[in-house]
């Protein structure tokens, strides 16, 4: 320590910043953030870019001087145009996020590329990050790969998880559900949450591995410790259908609970799913619509569903058609098939909405053909009664019978109807 000091006292840059650097940690001196940046200063006044940067770092965090955004961005660029690696990520970070800096995600693309032609592994992940999103430059999964697996092979989790949802999707790389998992592992080992929640999900439905509950929920509880809301929903469904734990609606209910509070969707509608039918807690329709509400307006189609049935029925709140229309059609522009054919009804009812047979069975065709039973029955009425559509018994039963061979009661009984007419 005496050298350094002594070379920092003659004007050594780099003594000066290391010297910075042990009063930054109190290593050999008595800890001293103020100390720390004035050494660091006058490296940085000589040029030295890691001086710069870490002077930068001082000024944004209000260590040992005030706080002051747009020098730390100065410093940052400063050494960033140096080629310091470190402050070009740190750099790409501020424009990727729109920190401190107006966001530019094509000036984040270019300082991330800088630092990852340098080796930096953070820095070549989030470039593939903005490959796979097509963020400051066009799409190109192909690209994303690339740079994900050259991060993810110097060991960073977050690349490792980016490349196994990538083999486990099939962008921009053959499909590959072993692949997958092996990334997965690599970066669940080292802890990460989301990787050891995937890797639980790929146990759960045997992608990649053999199928094995008990390991889903193995893997499932070492994130749920670390409070990741997805395997607390995850864990959750194991505990209230008994996969690979004896059943517990209660624990279920705990679960679901946690992750609902963190705002998990799915989590809310499992929990609003347990209010509603009584499972591990006491019945309480409001509490259900509750939380179906929180996932609704998150844009999650099945709640959306789940509301609008709600306020059809008036479970848990005053009975409003129109706003259960609302809702369904929320759903069905996502596609959802129940929601849709529940829309039908509304209007062949004129419940909500104006009485239009002929938007009814658009809606039911849609989803009749995608297989929904209640739909292709209510297309068999539709043909059947001549609503909405020319009046055709052929096409009535043939509806009717696809239905039926899905096992929906009400198609049977019309198929037994139709066929009576037939014979008398």
């Amino acid at each position: 320590m005496k050298t350094t000091k002594e070379a920092a006292e003659q004007g050594d840059a780099q003594a000066q910043f290391y010297l910075g650097v042990a009063y930054k940690n109190g290593e050999g001196v008595e800890q001293d953030d103020k100390e720390a940046v004035s050494w660091y200063r006058k490296a940085a006044e000589q040029g030295y870019a890691r001086a710069q940067f870490y002077l930068g770092v001082a000024y944004k965090h209000g260590e040992g001087v005030e706080r002051d955004d747009k020098e730390a961005v100065s410093l940052y660029r400063k050494a960033a145009e140096q080629g310091y690696a470190k402050a070009q990520f740190y750099l790409g970070q501020l424009y990727d996020q729109g920190q401190r800096v107006e966001q530019d995600h094509t000036l984040a693309v270019s300082w991330y590329r800088k630092a990852a032609e340098q080796g930096h592994a953070i820095a070549r992940n989030n470039l593939g990050w903005m490959y796979e999103n097509g963020y400051g430059v066009e799409q190109d999964y192909t690209l994303a790969v690339i740079f994900y697996r050259k991060a993810a092979e110097q060991g960073y989790a977050r690349a490792q998880i980016n490349l196994g949802w990538m083999y486990e999707n099939g962008y921009g790389i053959e499909q590959d559900d072993k692949e997958a998992v092996s990334w997965y592992r690599k970066a669940a080992e080292q802890g990460r949450a989301q990787a050891q929640n995937n890797l639980g999900w790929m146990y759960k439905n045997g992608y990649g591995v053999e199928q094995d509950d008990k390991e889903a929920v193995s893997w499932y509880r070492k994130a749920v410790e670390q409070g990741h809301a997805q395997a607390q929903n995850n864990l959750g469904w194991m505990y209230g259908n008994g996969h690979g734990v004896e059943q517990d609606y209660k624990e279920a209910v705990s679960l679901y609970r946690k992750a609902a509070e963190q705002g998990d969707a799915r989590a809310q509608i499992n929990l609003g799913w347990m209010y509603e039918n009584g499972y591990g807690i006491e019945q309480d329709d409001k509490e259900a619509v509750s939380w179906y509400r929180k996932a609704a307006e998150q844009g999650y189609a099945q709640a959306q569903f789940y509301l609008g049935v709600a306020y059809e029925n008036g479970y848990g709140m005053e009975q409003d058609d129109k706003e259960a229309v609302s809702w369904y059609r929320k759903a069905t522009e996502q596609g959802h098939a129940q929601a849709q054919n529940s829309l039908g009804m509304m209007y062949a009812k004129g419940q909500g909405v104006k009485q239009d047979y002929t938007e009814a069975v658009i809606l039911w065709r849609k989803v009749a053909e995608q297989g929904l039973a209640p739909a292709q029955y209510n297309l068999g009425v539709a043909y059947d009664k001549g609503k909405g559509v020319e009046q055709d018994s052929t096409k009535a039963e043939s509806w009717y019978r696809k239905a039926e061979k899905q096992g929906y009661a009400w198609a049977k009984q019309s198929v037994f109807y139709q066929a009576r007419r037939k014979t008398s």
